[in-house]
């Protein structure tokens, strides 16, 4: 692929351009002869066990975006949902998360990014497994490394299908000499049909668990039942979805086969250093090892959770007053101010004190000081503030590199949606219900689609969720109505006007 051109379009970003390898050694002794950015000498590659491994992390890389740089999913689903306002510095802070907030978003402030990013996973996915097989590596260790791609694969497709609908499914690498800016969407359903049988095809070929530090955060058995079952659920496939998720559930409140496990304490869940706990399935990694700093910052090489200093409220200080509890916090940008729906939705919850910062309330008794900004309510997201205690005192911007991981798919998360594939109803639904309550001190309530409901939000709050959750219950047009939501657009975001140019890709239908 020598001297080929460099592609623009997001479903042809090529895996090794420019910094797309973050937390890999870029030498010559890994990458061969680059002639220009986006050419790449592929004979030089995957020689080793280390070449592919370091191949397959560029594909783990993607997960960053759940809660890397600005236009990350955690703050910006957030945003569109009915617990949170867009919030920041003003009403012009991110033409894209203010505009989904009020639902005046458009192809030209859709931020890129959304599509951009995960048909770059794709790419990345797609060109290990066409070297793989030529790679003079074990049989063994070929079957997980393509494992892990393919999941990954049908992950990333996962997001973009739930995003936007009808994307081109695309399988293999695009050559400068395809007509790459013709390949058709197709219908989610050839993507569901795709995504959940590549899935199946390889799942056996991952580890029942991981037992080497080092490979923390790589897929399992577990990890890959839970994304399938998610899958499986969002495609309406209530009894396959319930299959996977019970393999990776086990017994309510016990310890399943993989080694998932509630952990007791749920305020844990959100300790900077607590990374791959027990309830732990599927876990995004950040870091302040790559430095982070404004000059790269949302470009790829940057590693730090930007979710953390986007929640802190603005002009943060702490008083100097006796007994000051008030939690220790670097003033942040006020990002996914709480709405008073949600604050007065979990008022008498557990969970409320590790999931919401009454700002307004610390204020009133002297404790603190902060700047309201935009769609201030006086109420902060509290899972991800910027604690002072995970500042990085390495070099690049203190802000952004806090390094506390996201979890994609926690256990409880998996146990409320068994039980909602269940149908809300059964013996085996009301355990799993009464599991979550449990861990918190809650009693049992009867288990029901709506008490399933209301636990997600309790439980889930802040976590990204709440947007998918209220499209695919076909609540959306309801609880969204107060911030615009049009039944029949907004259930899918508008395609990048920068995806349309010249291409073949059809717009969503409204947002012309």
């Amino acid at each position: 692929m020598k001297n080929s051109k460099f592609i623009h379009k997001g479903i042809a970003i090529f895996m090794f351009a420019g910094a797309c390898l973050s937390n890999i050694n870029c030498s010559s002794d890994y990458i061969g002869d680059i002639e220009n950015t986006g050419a790449f000498d592929e004979d030089s590659y995957f020689r080793s066990e280390e070449q592919c491994i370091s191949a397959t992390v560029a594909v783990y890389d993607i997960m960053k975006k759940y809660c890397g740089g600005f236009d990350n999913m955690v703050t910006f689903f957030n945003a569109g949902s009915d617990d949170f306002y867009s919030g920041g510095g003003n009403a012009g802070d991110g033409a894209g998360i203010q505009g989904f907030n009020n639902y005046n978003i458009n192809p030209n402030s859709m931020p890129a990014s959304y599509w951009k990013d995960y048909f770059q996973g794709v790419a990345r996915a797609n060109f290990i497994l066409s070297r793989l097989p030529e790679s003079p590596v074990s049989e063994n260790f070929k079957k997980r490394i393509s494992a892990e791609a393919t999941v990954l694969r049908s992950l990333y497709y996962f997001e973009l299908i739930r995003m936007f609908g009808n994307v081109p499914l695309i399988l293999k690498p695009i050559k400068y000499t395809d007509d790459y800016w013709h390949i058709p969407q197709v219908k989610p359903r050839d993507i569901y049909d795709q995504i959940e049988a590549d899935i199946l095809k390889v799942m056996s070929d991952l580890p029942a668990k991981i037992t080497v530090d080092s490979e923390r955060g790589r897929l399992t058995q577990g990890s890959a039942k839970a994304i399938l079952g998610k899958i499986y659920l969002y495609d309406n496939k209530k009894a396959e979805a319930a299959a996977q998720f019970a393999d990776v559930n086990g017994t309510p409140g016990g310890t399943s086969q993989y080694g998932y496990k509630l952990v007791s304490d749920f305020k844990s869940l959100w300790v900077t250093d607590n990374k791959f706990s027990s309830e732990s399935v599927l876990e995004a990694v950040y870091s302040n090892k790559g430095l982070s700093d404004w000059g790269f910052w949302g470009q790829g090489k940057d590693e730090g959770n930007s979710v953390c200093i986007m929640s802190g409220p603005r002009s943060y200080t702490i008083q100097n007053v006796p007994n000051n509890d008030a939690p220790q916090l670097v003033s942040g940008w006020s990002f996914n101010t709480v709405t008073e729906g949600l604050y007065n939705f979990m008022q008498g919850d557990p969970r409320f004190e590790a999931t919401i910062i009454d700002a307004k309330k610390l204020e009133q008794e002297g404790k603190i000081k902060y700047s309201p900004a935009n769609l201030d309510t006086g109420y902060f997201l509290k899972k991800f503030a910027p604690y002072k205690s995970g500042l990085s005192d390495s070099p690049g911007a203190p802000e952004l590199n806090f390094r506390q991981n996201y979890m994609a798919i926690r256990l409880a998360d998996t146990y409320l949606m068994e039980a909602e594939a269940l149908g809300g109803t059964g013996s085996r639904a009301q355990a799993l219900l009464d599991a979550v309550r449990k861990r918190v001190g809650l009693t049992s309530v009867p288990v029901s689609i709506q008490a399933i409901k209301d636990e997600r939000r309790k439980e889930l709050a802040g976590e990204g969720h709440r947007w998918f959750d209220l499209v695919r219950w076909g609540d959306a047009p309801t609880k969204l109505g107060f911030k615009g939501f049009v039944a029949g657009k907004n259930e899918i975001l508008p395609i990048p006007y920068t995806e349309l140019q010249n291409t073949s890709i059809i717009q969503n239908p409204k947002y012309n």
